[in-house]
């Protein structure tokens, strides 16, 4: 046998025998046998739990586990050996930083404290890292910082004193990263049309891919933002093949909800896209603003028109776009209620712009017993808008006045009657005095 193999015994022996004093027992006691360790320190490594694959722009929180595979080779055992509370294997009181410098990811996050880690034990810490939307496809290795003490030696004095010497010590351990190619939206051009408040209209935009992966069978999709009152009715657009670097023009048809106001409103993009590995993901979402127009509205401008009873007339209604955006082949209708009937009750407008007015002409029949007052005849206009859609206008009120018509009285029966009368009764005297005469 070599020489080199009676080393260790060599230091077991010299270690028994350097022991100051021998463990005090009573006569007749037998002492409890002591543990010490010659040899032995922490020996740490980390790894990631989960996927160490991030995409550009991503925000997640990075889980590391921190093992310790350190072992005590040489372990002594007697009974005047006081046992040790510490194991030179443990990492005590550890405390982990990682660190992004030089790396695309940014770490949101303080060094966490983990406590003791013991041989064959493991500890783990989460970090909040923010990888940069710039960041390009790639290997990286992000350094994490573990700071810890372990027994480094401990001498006995004596049966019943035991002097520990700490050692604390920093290591640094690589963990590696990657980030995937991955598509990323930018709007370059956004166009909107016959957008106002309860209407459809369409959004044009181009599309750039800026980021670093080839979409394949790409699609474009307008998304709804929450409670957005924009919401698509037509939101898909086939892109094919969109390359990084290219652009791609998209159009979407959406609605505006009838309660909106006219400001501008958030709208999602998106593009659904079979990636490098073939799997079918969807970009992160892009949201533009959109200007919405006020309502399409009209008004009733004329004055109040007058009418008599048991007559027939001609009712001239003036109607006036009130609102923000041009209407097309507008029709308006009255709906004539007692005392009014009326066989011709729809008159077309035509074109109206903003502002614009249009005078509509209505017959309509009086009834001979209808009280005289005002009243409103409920109106109505119907029209295209400006992507042809059938649209009807709220309900107005035309005001008529119903009120006796001049010179009545010589066109009353009774009125004539009684005419008549005077007019004979008048003649017959006249008559009758002449022929005395």
């Amino acid at each position: 046998m070599r020489w080199q193999y009676y080393i260790p015994i060599f230091l077991i022996v010299l270690a028994l025998l350097a022991v100051p004093g021998a463990a005090q027992v009573m006569p007749g006691a037998v002492a409890a046998p002591g543990t010490k360790y010659l040899y032995g320190n922490p020996d740490l490594s980390a790894a990631i739990a989960g996927t160490n694959e991030f995409t550009p722009g991503a925000e997640t929180g990075l889980t590391v586990i921190i093992s310790n595979s350190g072992l005590n080779t040489h372990k002594v055992v007697g009974s005047d050996i006081i046992s040790h509370d510490d194991l030179p294997n443990t990492a005590k009181l550890a405390t982990v930083a990682l660190k992004g410098d030089g790396t695309p990811f940014t770490v949101k996050a303080d060094p966490q404290f983990v406590s003791d880690i013991p041989g064959g034990a493991a500890r783990d810490a989460t970090f909040i890292v923010k990888v940069a939307d710039s960041a390009k496809p790639g290997t990286y290795t992000l350094p994490l910082e573990v700071t810890y003490t372990y027994l480094q030696t401990a001498e006995e004095y004596g049966p019943d004193l035991l002097r520990y010497y700490y050692q604390k010590k920093t290591e640094t351990l690589p963990l590696t990263v990657r980030v995937t190619p991955d598509l990323r939206v930018e709007i370059v051009d956004l166009r909107s049309e016959s957008l106002n408040v309860g209407t459809e209209g369409y959004v044009s935009m181009t599309l750039k891919n800026i980021g670093h992966d080839t979409a394949k069978t790409a699609i474009a999709k307008a998304v709804r933002n929450g409670a957005s009152p924009l919401i698509p009715t037509d939101g898909s657009a086939y892109i094919g093949v969109l390359e990084p670097g290219e652009t791609v023009d998209v159009r979407f048809k959406v609605s505006v909800s009838d309660n909106a106001e006219p400001q501008s409103y958030p709208l999602d993009v998106v593009i659904t896209y079979e990636d490098y590995e073939g799997k079918t993901v969807t970009s992160r979402a892009v949201t533009v603003g959109l200007p919405v127009g006020g309502k399409i509205d009209f008004d009733v401008v004329s004055s109040p028109a007058t009418l008599y009873p048991g007559d027939k007339g001609i009712l001239e209604v003036v109607y006036k776009n009130s609102g923000a955006a041009k209407v097309y082949n507008a029709q308006a209708r009255i709906s004539a209620v007692d005392p009014f009937t009326s066989s011709d009750d729809t008159a077309y407008l035509g074109d109206l712009a903003p502002g614009e007015t249009a005078t509509a002409r209505f017959e309509v029949n009086v009834d001979a017993r209808g009280t005289l007052k005002e009243y409103g005849i409920d109106s109505e206009i119907r029209y295209r808008d400006g992507l042809d859609n059938s649209k009807i206008s709220d309900t107005m009120k035309v005001r008529v006045i119903l009120e006796e018509k001049p010179g009545v009285l010589f066109t009353n029966p009774i009125f004539l009657v009684i005419v008549a009368a005077i007019i004979i009764g008048a003649g017959y005297y006249i008559f009758v005095h002449r022929k005395k005469g």
